[in-house]
């Protein structure tokens, strides 16, 4: 381990993990069992089996988890809160789609020793470096390869773990690196030694070559080299000698080159595969839209039947599935109220087998957590079906439990002319629940000759996916025209029972703000979802381009070169390299044929895909080095993602990794694309290195 790794095992409440303890693992009321757990000596993995279990045990690593909370904060703790005190349970909560760990200590000192010594790990792990973090994945390998745990590893056992790490290479040329890293002649590597021989592989010739370009020597990178650098290249213009010292001081490892305001190959390329050469524009990840405008001047991220974590006929409701939602910078939730048998109204997909949740709870756990993630306020749709005296109990909850977070009036007391603002700074309601009965009354839609006419600005309408198609194509303008003033909220087609997904980007086509998708199934279209909103600080709301915003506005998605401003841009990828990608297939042996594939999505001219060739048996280091060039009619609009596919001429390939952002927040130059899974988490450190240019047409 690292420095700091040997002193946060010294640690009392890590070490409290290292020695180990039995946890209760709770899966319902009836499913409690006792675990072994503890964490390993590498400090990030915790492993655990059954006391009477033979061999078979678990493990996972720190990496995973996203969080760990305290007392009864699950639904399956909250069950058996009468058993087991607040004081002795935590939940373990992973990234993405995985299912929580709720467990049970014996006492109070050991349950707050498990959740504050998981608090220090991540917060290690969250602010390791990329190179700590590439010797720790490469550790992570050694570990889960090392059988028999003696800290060694013979040649044909390395040989395996390469085939595990979707390296296939050449013996002989891997027999040699073998050699050079067995510095004791042992005929074994142990662990250190192994991740220098992991540094000798990966060394990349493809960085490697861009660094000649312009270091004089060969050696190094001088400041003003840096600099010619970044400005020709990364296109960082006035601000590239201010930022190469920078990279320097924040990336080069010798302490002697930083003295000297120089850059060796090895800060280069950790410059590179860092966060600042990613693709994405620094500037546009943080909060930086004007927030001041009206509602309808935004893409509000929005999810339809928020309680469902499966499908929609017989799936499970869960309020874990609103803490989902909320966590990925959701700003518009749907419940689905009915009678309850009891006097208090439930949750649940009606006429359907689909499992039941109490309101109330729905409530309590949006007050918790509706502001973690996003401060601006949160839009609850209330599909209501319940009699009048369980609306009355559904009023009485909102009051109670949200408070004065929950917007009852309209501000400044006024009949408003306009939608509010996001923002809503000269208000006491810094925060609040929009329960937007007030600025989003429904109404049914006639047309948009009416609803210009006669339409308010605080009447929203909902469309089914199929009725949205149809109006964005026939009338794309008229459609474009009306959600600069009113709301729109499209919800999928009840025929996808199966809570699969349609396309948002046709909707945000037209301006239509809350576009609703199914948030627990994963895929293209929550890519999507994600990529439009990984923008301005991941708040759920991104400002419309300006030609959707203009109250005369005649843009239409059909016709985008009929804009006043209509400004179409070239955009040319170069894919130059992968690296480790993750492997698809688990059979032995098996490697990844990858190929990359980019998609654009935009106004109809922009729909368009280009793939790369295929290339056999490599998922560790493939280079393709091939050109890939589109044309953007309108860049506002645009998304790109970037698809990596392990090829199958027999069948249908296996999606590997992606990335999707808009095109107006991509970084030109040398940038790394950090991979992706099918569930929107990261899966480090698998990337893509390619060179774009972006130029006007002319």
């Amino acid at each position: 381990m690292d420095p700091e790794g040997s002193c946060i095992q010294d640690d009392p409440d890590v070490k409290v993990m290292m020695a180990g303890s039995t946890l209760r693992k709770v899966k319902s009321r009836s499913w409690k069992k006792q675990r072994h757990f503890r964490l390993l000596e590498d400090g990030l993995t915790i492993w655990y089996k059954s006391r009477w279990a033979g061999k078979g045990h678990s493990t996972f690593s720190v990496t995973e988890v996203e969080a760990v909370r305290e007392g009864h904060q699950s639904e399956v703790l909250f069950s058996v809160a009468e058993e087991f005190s607040a004081d002795l349970c935590f939940t373990l909560v992973f990234h993405g789609r995985q299912g929580n760990l709720d467990l049970v200590a014996d006492s109070p000192e050991e349950a707050r020793a498990w959740i504050q010594g998981v608090r220090k790990l991540i917060h290690k792990v969250q602010t390791m470096d990329e190179k700590e973090r590439l010797d720790q994945w490469v550790r992570d390998w050694f570990q889960k390869a090392d059988k028999n745990k003696d800290g060694k590893m013979n040649f044909k056992e390395v040989r395996k773990l390469l085939k595990m790490m979707n390296v296939d290479m050449n013996e002989e040329h891997a027999l040699y690196l073998f050699t050079m890293a067995d510095k004791s002649d042992s005929g074994s590597l142990e662990i250190e030694q192994f991740v220098h021989f992991y540094e000798m592989l990966t060394q990349r010739d493809e960085v490697w070559k861009v660094f000649q370009d312009y270091s004089g020597d060969g050696e190094k990178l001088m400041l003003e080299e840096l600099q010619n650098f970044l400005s020709t290249e990364q296109q960082e213009g006035e601000r590239s000698a201010q930022l190469a010292r920078e990279l320097i001081d924040r990336y080069e490892p010798s302490e002697s080159d930083k003295q000297q305001g120089a850059m060796s190959l090895e800060g280069f390329q950790m410059y590179l595969c860092s966060q600042e050469g990613s693709i994405f524009k620094p500037e546009r990840r943080d909060l930086h839209q004007d927030m001041s405008q009206p509602l309808s001047h935004y893409f509000i991220s929005s999810s339809h039947n928020t309680y469902l974590l499966e499908d929609q006929l017989r799936g499970q409701s869960s309020l874990e599935a609103y803490i989902q939602a909320l966590k990925r910078g959701c700003r518009c939730v749907e419940v689905d109220c009915w009678d309850g048998s009891d006097g208090e109204p439930i949750v649940y997909h009606g006429h359907t087998l689909t499992s039941k949740i109490l309101f109330r709870d729905i409530i309590s756990t949006l007050k918790e957590y509706a502001f973690k993630a996003s401060d601006f306020p949160l839009i609850l749709s209330l599909e209501n079906h319940c009699g009048v005296e369980q609306q009355t109990v559904m009023a009485r909850h909102l009051s109670q439990i949200l408070g004065d977070t929950l917007l009852t009036t309209p501000l400044e007391g006024l009949v408003p002319q306009q939608l509010p603002s996001p923002q809503k700074s000269t208000s006491k309601f810094s925060r609040e629940l929009s329960d937007l009965v007030v600025y989003c009354k429904s109404v049914h839609f006639h047309d948009f000759e009416r609803a210009r006419l006669h339409g308010k600005c605080y009447e929203m309408s909902s469309f089914s996916e199929s009725k949205a198609k149809r109006l964005a194509k026939d009338a794309g303008a008229d459609f474009v025209l009306h959600n600069t003033r009113q709301l729109s909220r499209i919800y999928p087609s009840g025929l996808r029972t199966d809570s699969s997904n349609y396309n948002p980007q046709e909707m945000w086509n037209v301006g239509c703000q809350i576009v609703a998708l199914n948030f627990q199934t994963a895929g293209l279209e929550m890519d999507l979802n994600d990529g439009l909103f990984r923008q301005n600080g991941c708040c759920g709301y991104v400002l419309k381009p300006e030609f959707m915003r203009d109250g005369n506005t005649q843009f239409s998605p059909e016709t985008p070169e009929e804009r006043r401003d209509y400004k179409p841009l070239r955009l040319s990828i170069q894919v130059i390299s992968g690296q480790q990608l993750p492997k698809v297939n688990q059979k032995e042996g098996s490697i990844v044929d990858p190929l990359v594939r980019v998609e654009v999505y935009g106004v109809p001219q922009d729909q368009v895909k280009e793939e790369t060739s295929h290339i056999n048996n490599n998922g560790f280091n493939p280079v393709w080095n091939e050109t890939l060039n589109f044309v953007i009619h309108t860049p506002e609009l645009a998304l790109v993602r970037f698809v990596v596919e392990d090829y199958d001429k027999a069948s249908r390939n296996d999606f590997v990794g992606q990335f999707t952002l808009p095109f107006t927040c991509i970084q030109a130059g040398y940038r790394h694309i950090h991979l992706l899974s099918k569930d929107g988490t990261s899966i480090p450190p698998a990337s893509l290195f390619v060179n774009i240019s972006i130029s006007e047409l002319t």
